[in-house]
């Protein structure tokens, strides 16, 4: 399965699953990382290398801090910068938003200016290609200040034990996942579970969207995206395609599970050593 990012460490997902996700969060702490330093995106056109969880990006385009219809947010992290097909997916979402109500899309994190490792909160969102989208809207960019420079998530949309999405989920944030899935540019989106099951029970149909949808573990106050390899890209490495189906059947009754609830599941083994970068990587880095 595939790597999403990691849950932050305030936004621990209740119930039984506290003690494997502090054990994935301990084990998987990532060392200082040189793409951190770099300040700035590299010249030359844009080009994805490299997996999402290995790579880096070349020629990336920073995300303006407002737009129509969103607000980047966390900006003090130099996460907002990725390739220009997912800028023009973020831009489409907020007009999309835009058109629907007032309320903002609070934009999370991206890539660092030339990707690669991070230091903190990811193991992927490393080729410029993934980004993630809070459920909670706001009401204008100084709100949006307000509610996430005091370094905690928004609301969590599943109730304490990981099974119900919570009160706070609604056609809001059902219009934010929909709109995302049925973008031509991506690929797949990680939910927590809980959602998945919520989408699968409202949504009638099947409709090919809704197997864009992937379970897994935190995700409950934001959700990730993340495109496919863009043309004009040949070092990008693509995921495995995902199979057919709305993905609402055996797969997703198994994230509720026993064995998908024990600590020992908790994604794969993040003891092992970080892969080598590709060789076009390093040559992005300064000095």
């Amino acid at each position: 399965m595939s790597q999403a990012c990691r849950p932050p460490v305030k936004r621990i997902a209740p119930g039984p699953w506290i003690a494997g996700i502090l054990a994935w969060i301990s084990a998987s702490a990532v060392q200082a990382t040189p793409w951190a330093e770099v300040a700035a995106p590299s010249g030359g056109p844009p080009r994805v290398i490299g997996a999402v969880s290995n790579g880096c990006i070349g020629g990336a385009d920073a995300l303006p801090e407002t737009g129509p219809g969103y607000v980047s947010v966390r900006r003090y992290r130099n996460r907002h910068y990725g390739h220009p097909e997912l800028i023009r997916f973020i831009e489409d979402l907020g007009r999309s938003q835009q058109r629907r109500s007032a309320q903002l899309v609070m934009i999370g994190d991206l890539s660092q200016p030339r990707g690669g490792r991070m230091p903190s909160s990811h193991r992927s969102h490393q080729n410029g290609l993934d980004v993630d989208i809070w459920f909670t809207l706001v009401g204008s960019a100084a709100a949006a200040t307000r509610l996430m420079d005091n370094r905690s998530d928004p609301t969590s949309m599943v109730q304490p034990g990981g099974i119900f999405v919570s009160p706070h989920w609604g056609t809001d944030q059902q219009f934010l996942i929909e709109t995302a899935a049925r973008h031509p540019a991506v690929e797949r989106i990680f939910v927590n579970p809980a959602i998945k099951r919520a989408l699968c029970h409202d949504v009638k149909g099947d409709p090919d969207w809704l197997g864009k949808i992937r379970p897994w573990w935190g995700h409950d106050s934001h959700f990730h995206v993340r495109l496919t390899c863009p043309a004009g890209s040949p070092d990008c490495e693509a995921q495995p395609a995902l199979g057919g189906g709305s993905g609402c059947g055996q797969e997703l009754a198994w994230w509720f599970s026993e064995e998908a609830r024990s600590p020992s599941k908790r994604g794969t083994d993040r003891t092992k050593p970080e892969p080598r970068a590709p060789a076009a990587c390093m040559a992005l880095l300064p000095g």
